[in-house]
């Protein structure tokens, strides 16, 4: 069995995760910025007695990775996956988000992941052995409007990824990207966006999108499992995408050229309704009444 840190770990796909993999009997280190301000991971594990140790780790600080992992191979004296999945979402138009919104998507997203990696390699490259799980997203690889923040991280990840997989060839470490659609996580339901003061009339798709999307009621569950195969070797693939829309989106997407689309942005509003109903999604019901 495995001893797995995992960032990230309050909720949604980090806690789906963590619970997993310690019902599969490996040794979970659930790391999260504040772990005396959310105990149900620690009651569940507690409950169930899994072989989950709950630390304190803050991605965005250099420090806080470093006592973190330290405080992992004092426990352990190794580490075999690291799971970089800690992330946030911000959603808006370039022109009207503060440069500090991309500052953060991309310190908690991309350079946080950077920072866990960089911890854990030595000890890795020294065994020969190791995981690196990043959880990016289908907007890594599928671009659309407002979603600029999130996504620019989502594609660093992306390159990193593929870029630190090429380096660690020779060392026996593996490296993957797991890549969710639309789930059901908390993460969809932070951060209000500002529709009374917007520029951009179309910015109104953006909650109706995920609205709709959420109804599907995809449970981080699944993205767990996707994860848990990769950690079991029963995926062997670099790029894993999770749920049922995301490998539909991804074809979707690379079926029309750039330009098309670009093109799309300027699509009407029942147009855009009837676009989305092909794809399942019930958007209408999710915008405002004009």
């Amino acid at each position: 069995m495995s001893n797995i840190v995992i960032t990230g770990t309050s909720t949604g796909i980090g806690f789906a995760t963590a619970v997993l993999l310690a019902k599969n009997k490996h040794t979970v280190f659930a790391t999260m910025r504040s772990p005396s301000q959310n105990k149900e991971l620690q009651d569940l594990a507690d409950k169930k007695n899994l072989p989950i140790i709950i630390l304190p780790l803050d991605v965005t600080k250099d420090n806080s990775v470093k006592t973190a992992i330290a405080q992992v191979l004092e426990y352990t004296g190794k580490i075999d996956v690291l799971i970089n999945n800690a992330g946030t979402g911000t959603l808006g138009p370039v022109e009207e988000l503060p440069i500090e919104s991309f500052i953060k998507e991309m310190d908690v997203n991309f350079f946080g992941a950077v920072r866990c990696t960089q911890a854990v390699l030595p000890g890795m490259r020294k065994n020969k052995s190791g995981c690196i799980i990043n959880i990016s997203s289908v907007a890594g690889r599928f671009y659309n409007y407002f979603s600029a923040p999130y996504s620019a991280s989502k594609a660093a990840l992306e390159a990193f990824s593929e870029c630190l997989a090429m380096e660690l060839v020779p060392f026996h470490i593996r490296v993957a990207v797991v890549e969710p659609g639309v789930t059901d996580t908390p993460i969809q339901r932070k951060g209000e966006l500002q529709l009374a003061t917007t520029h951009y009339p179309n910015l109104k798709r953006v909650p109706a999108f995920f609205a709709a999307g959420v109804e599907h009621h995809i449970q981080p569950e699944v993205v767990a499992e996707v994860i848990n195969n990769i950690v079991n070797g029963s995926s062997t693939k670099f790029r894993n995408p999770s749920g049922p829309d995301s490998v539909p989106a991804l074809e979707m997407r690379a079926s029309v050229s750039d330009e098309q689309w670009i093109a799309s942005g300027g699509m009407d509003e029942e147009t855009w309704i009837k676009t989305m109903e092909g794809m399942h999604l019930n958007v209408r019901k999710y915008l405002p009444k004009s």
